[in-house]
């Protein structure tokens, strides 16, 4: 390398490169190649105001949208075997983890907290899906049923945001094993009368549909989201037929019975607090209300 590689080129790269900031100023919509302002995507709750496509959601956001301000706290959740079956591909099971981990800030593909939805208690849990796809392994299994405890022991609603790309392969039958572990804890949820609501967001696919994620009480979707268990192209080789359009989106679901309703993220909160309202038990509804002195309303009362 001579001086001019070692010095200029370097110096050309700091004068023209974009910075972090430039970087993140615009976002493009992949729906309808719509370059929006991060700005106004942040205050859409990342809906492109164009053509209405749902963007993913940072957890975080997430909950912020949907609990009231102040309101809530974190679950610390189970610990889990991290590599049960010392697995290896292209790179070793850890290490994959270990880049998540170090990608979302999160120690699993899962946020789960309790909090109030319009003054009505409840357990969220959120998928992340820039977590390993949001894919459901033990750490992810025990979340679930960890959440479901605290709502049965607390009273509380159960809430689940689903974002996954299905059970983690690396961890072979003990992620299939979740399928049926978090079944359970969800029949528990029921068996207590409390509701259980699930959102299915893009995409909510494989063992995760395939479990809990159909079970809600009420099963709501975001326009446009892939729901299902295999992919498109997986089924129509197996079953050697053309599919319908759009026959995995939640849409179409809707309209075959699959869903209760399909809710714009804007109209989450609104929507999942007046459920709420009509399905909690009365004892867990709300906040206890402050005791009022009667004597102030009895006649010649202050």
């Amino acid at each position: 390398m001579n001086w001019l590689s070692n010095l200029t080129l370097p110096k050309i790269r700091d004068l023209v490169g974009r910075t972090p900031s430039e970087e993140t100023l615009w976002d493009k919509c992949p729906s309808c190649d719509q370059m929006v302002f991060g700005r106004d995507l942040e205050d859409s709750l990342n809906v492109c105001p164009r053509c209405g496509y749902h963007m993913r959601i940072a957890p975080r956001d997430r909950l912020q949208n949907i609990l009231d301000e102040e309101s809530w706290s974190d679950v610390d959740l189970p610990g889990v075997a991290t590599d049960p079956l010392r697995f290896r591909d292209r790179k070793r099971y850890s290490d994959r983890l270990k880049e998540a981990q170090g990608k979302t800030g999160q120690h699993e593909a899962i946020v789960v907290v309790r909090g109030m939805i319009d003054g009505q208690p409840a357990v969220v849990a959120v998928f992340n899906f820039d977590f390993m796809g949001g894919s459901m392994g033990m750490g992810l299994g025990e979340a679930i049923v960890e959440a479901a405890r605290i709502a049965v022991d607390e009273s509380r609603a159960l809430v689940i945001f689903s974002a996954s790309g299905g059970a983690r392969m690396q961890e072979g039958i003990l992620s299939l094993m979740q399928m049926a572990r978090t079944t359970t804890a969800i029949a528990q949820v029921k068996d207590a009368g409390l509701p259980y609501v699930s959102v299915l967001t893009n995409p909510t696919t494989g063992g995760v549909t395939a479990s809990f994620a159909m079970l809600g009480d009420v099963s709501i979707a975001e326009p446009g989201a892939i729901i299902g268990f295999a992919g498109a192209r997986v089924i129509r080789e197996t079953i050697r037929e053309e599919l319908p359009d759009g026959f995995q989106r939640s849409e179409y679901l809707l309209d075959h019975g699959m869903l209760d309703m399909v809710v714009a993220r804007s109209k989450m909160r609104s929507t999942i607090a007046i459920l709420l309202s009509h399905l909690m038990p009365a004892t867990s509804r709300q906040l206890p209300q402050p005791v009022v002195n009667d004597a102030e309303h009895l006649p010649g009362g202050k």
